[in-house]
């Protein structure tokens, strides 16, 4: 059984190719993703990782290893702090905030920093339903 306040850490990286697969399934062919030349005439000066894929990290990890197979993912919430880009090294930080044992769900705190810089690029939380782990 998972305990209150388990961490669990995960890095991870993207390539621009993750990035095309994920406008191709998503539809979100928003040029700032993809145009190295529009994006160099945006603030970010390069082109960003979607949001939706970033918090994507969270779906793989809670649902293959913290807590596991078996989980159930029944809310995200994130917020989008810095931009994210490809083949730079995040780390994924899942903390466990509360646990309902009746019910086998947790409140888990979901956190992206960048493994280089140590700032914060994605902030939120998830509950996730495990009748094994909690």
């Amino acid at each position: 059984m998972i305990q209150l306040g388990t961490v669990y850490r995960h890095k991870f990286s993207f390539t621009q190719e993750d990035v095309i697969l994920f406008a191709k399934v998503s539809g979100d062919n928003n040029p700032l993703h993809l145009d190295a030349e529009f994006a160099a005439t945006t603030a970010f000066k390069r082109p960003i990782i979607h949001g939706a894929l970033a918090s994507s990290v969270f779906s793989k990890i809670m649902g293959t290893e913290f807590p596991g197979f078996g989980s159930v993912y029944l809310k995200q919430v994130s917020d989008y702090k810095r931009p994210m880009f490809v083949n730079n090294e995040y780390e994924a930080v899942f903390t466990v905030t509360s646990i309902n044992a009746d019910k086998h769900t947790a409140e888990i705190s979901t956190e992206i920093f960048d493994v280089q810089t140590g700032k914060k690029t994605t902030e939120g939380s998830a509950t996730i339903m495990n009748k094994e782990e909690f």
